[in-house]
């Protein structure tokens, strides 16, 4: 159908009500047996994600994030006895780590903070070294000193817990949570390799063993890259003009490999599937900078010129965000919102323990001229 999009986007053009109920809290019962709307063209068609294999084509190339989510959540307490948290976005070098930090009252540059009892009953001690990237930076450096030297890494899988999405309402205090052995396994997709993320490519949270053999066994092409997902997936836009939107980096890298199997790919006649936004982000990137490895803070809205990827696996996204601005660029706004419509009304599962949509690349042109 034609896509009679407006000329100038605003975020008012990205929102939707969403019913509450529909917000999933935990995954479904096997990783397969999630609902998979075929939104390639319309009337879209309701399947369940293990039919995947059979929609794609002997020589597609299906290209997912290997990134593996950290326990990058920590509770611990001030000198005074305050509590304090700290969210992990990245792991520096000698120790250091740059993290979101949530306490009553910000201790001074050169405070100890006590995380698992503390360095001496076998935790491990955060020593503010200051705001990050500069003084007046939202983040904060510190350095990380444990009982046996132990590595960031190390901390944070012996003392962390995994920081689940603001939508998933769990119980992390420190204390006991009841969900946390099923949340370890399922919010790390089978993929995941290189440690470094703060929240899932929740798109590969769907594959399975099962799903993968059809899928070899199609001929489907199988390719990785590594884009580590940070906090700032969340980050509201809170500009009705959503060019003033400035966008989170993320560090990515894009194997050698990969890029051979995509020019195997073209040369082959195949399709690129993405699995997830971040893959598109990755993907697209490379093609804009031609940089294989850095930073990213590609914004994708209506109107962007896909290099890369032809097809696209994604969860149901939140109004007004980022991501549903990506997949309106990428299937056409109007279709994306008539996919949502159609979703709403069927009860499809959103964010990231819900169902997941097949979509297929519109013209860019479309886009541009409202055609």
């Amino acid at each position: 159908m034609p896509d009679k999009t407006p000329h100038t986007f605003t975020l008012s053009d990205f929102d939707f009500d969403l019913p509450p109920e529909l917000i999933a809290q935990h995954p479904a019962p096997q990783r397969s047996a999630s609902r998979l709307l075929d939104g390639r063209s319309w009337p879209p068609a309701d399947r369940i994600f293990r039919s995947l294999p059979e929609l794609l084509a002997p020589g597609d190339l299906m290209v997912f994030n290997d990134t593996r989510v950290l326990k990058a959540r920590l509770f611990g307490h001030k000198a005074s006895g305050g509590h304090v948290e700290l969210l992990i976005e990245r792991v520096l070098q000698e120790g250091e780590v740059i993290a979101h930090m949530k306490v009553s009252k910000k201790p001074a540059p050169g405070a100890v903070l006590h995380f698992a009892g503390g360095r001496q009953q076998g935790g491990f001690d955060a020593q503010l070294l200051g705001r990050w990237p500069d003084a007046q930076g939202a983040l904060f450096r510190l350095r990380l000193t444990g009982a046996a030297d132990e590595s960031p890494w190390e901390l944070m899988q012996r003392h962390g817990h995994l920081p689940l999405p603001p939508y998933i309402e769990r119980h992390q205090d420190g204390g006991h949570d009841p969900d946390e052995v099923e949340d370890n396994e399922r919010y790390q997709t089978i993929f995941a390799r290189q440690p470094g993320a703060v929240a899932a490519p929740t798109a590969a949270l769907h594959f399975d063993a099962g799903v993968m053999t059809a899928l070899a066994a199609r001929g489907v092409q199988t390719a990785h890259v590594t884009l580590h997902v940070g906090s700032g997936t969340f980050q509201p836009v809170k500009t009705e003009t959503i060019a003033e939107h400035h966008m989170h980096s993320e560090w990515y890298q894009v194997p050698t490999a990969t890029l051979d199997a995509i020019a195997a790919c073209r040369a082959r006649g195949g399709r690129v599937l993405a699995i997830g936004t971040t893959t598109v982000r990755t993907l697209e990137s490379l093609a804009l900078t031609g940089r294989t490895e850095g930073e990213t803070d590609i914004f994708i809205t209506p109107g962007f010129d896909f290099k890369v990827v032809d097809l696209l696996i994604t969860n149901f996204h939140l109004p007004k965000s980022t991501l549903m601005m990506l997949v309106s660029a990428f299937a056409g706004y109007a279709h994306t919102m008539q996919l949502y419509r159609h979703a709403i009304a069927e009860r499809y599962r959103f964010f990231s323990y819900g169902d997941a949509t097949l979509l297929a690349r519109t013209s860019a042109q479309a886009h541009k001229t409202g055609a």
